[in-house]
């Protein structure tokens, strides 16, 4: 979004009507004491209604209202593009929509016109300071494509003729009444209704002659010839399931040699073997493994032994090499050293 500042002319002073300043204390008094700042947008807005523009000292007056630092409520201000900061026409400012549905109607001839007949540039006011434009972001009624916006009004379906006479009106002080501009109602069907157009819908004489109808399809008008016999069709082939290969057992003539307890009652932390957790350490425990030199001095078969015996980790002990990650680890290291966290 391009800096956004104050207008480099400002007014001497500013004071919200006598109406406004009754709204204002109204919207004040909705939030709890301390809070009175929550009023600052609603401010800004009855503000830039009464004079068509945020002024610096529209901003000072707001924020001495609402005990708020001045700059809080420029941030305010610079941050939200409904804010203008620069003095708009007199009579009206345009805020065309350029989103794509517009684009695709006709909002390109509407700028062509703002240009030629207010001012080359948005934001710049026309040579009798009446009028002012700019282009905006969708204004939400994209079925009624291309419009703008002046003021809370939206004027929609616009083509060449009609936002030439928009203007007109606006100059003369009679502008056109605010909606679709081409005769339709609201988002109706350009062309007018296309479906449930027969009066009859709407006067009752057609309620329940459905009924009428249904019974009249439902009366036999010659006896049904009998059902034809349903043959089942003829049941699918069993196709015998190959036998999974077994697996090879490791006999138990390659048991490595386990333990009933822990030496000393301390069992070493086999959660620092890469891939053990707790599940598997208490699994381990049960199996008779509590040290790193009991697994470090095992045979490859020993290994395999106790993979067999792992249930649901079973291929872990063989993958993550226990053997050569115990040895390490009964040498006295440790993952904290600078060798990485892997043992291996």
């Amino acid at each position: 979004m391009s800096v956004r500042r104050l207008h480099n002319e400002q007014p001497a002073s500013f004071a919200f009507s006598a109406d406004n300043l009754a709204y204002a204390r109204k919207v004040i008094a909705r939030y709890p004491e301390g809070k009175q700042a929550s009023a600052v947008i609603p401010l800004l807005m009855v503000g830039q209604s009464q004079e068509g523009w945020v002024s610096q000292p529209m901003i000072e007056a707001i924020a001495a209202m609402l005990d708020m630092a001045p700059i809080r409520v420029l941030e305010v201000a610079t941050f939200y593009t409904q804010f203008q900061l620069a003095p708009v026409g007199a009579k009206a400012h345009i805020q065309v929509c350029g989103t794509t549905p517009c684009r695709l109607r006709g909002a390109e001839t509407i700028i062509k016109i703002c240009k030629s007949r207010l001012a080359e540039h948005p934001f710049e006011l026309s040579a009798d300071g009446d009028f002012s434009w700019e282009e905006v972001e969708c204004l939400g009624a994209c079925v009624n494509a291309p419009m703008v916006a002046v003021g809370s009004d939206t004027y929609e379906d616009l083509d060449e003729t009609s936002f030439n006479a928009l203007i007109d009106g606006f100059k003369a002080g009679n502008p056109p009444a605010p909606g679709p501009q081409n005769g339709r109602q609201f988002s109706a069907p350009a062309g007018g209704d296309t479906a449930l157009t027969d009066p009859a819908l709407y006067d009752g004489s057609v309620v329940g002659k459905y009924r009428a109808f249904a019974r009249e399809e439902l009366k036999p008008t010659e006896a049904a010839p009998p059902p034809a016999p349903v043959v089942a069709p003829a049941p699918a082939p069993v196709v015998a399931k190959p036998a999974e290969e077994p697996v090879e057992k490791v006999a138990d003539e390659f048991k490595p040699a386990l333990l009933t307890a822990a030496r000393d009652g301390k069992a070493d932390d086999l959660k620092l073997v890469w891939g053990v957790g707790p599940k598997l350490e208490e699994l381990l425990h049960g199996l008779g493994v509590y040290h790193f030199d009991q697994v470090a001095a095992w045979s490859e078969m020993n290994l395999k032994w106790i993979d067999q015996h792992l249930g649901a980790f079973r291929g872990r002990a063989v993958r993550d090499k226990w053997i050569d990650q115990c040895k390490k680890l009964a040498s006295g290291w440790r993952p904290s050293d600078k060798d990485g966290d892997k043992p291996v």
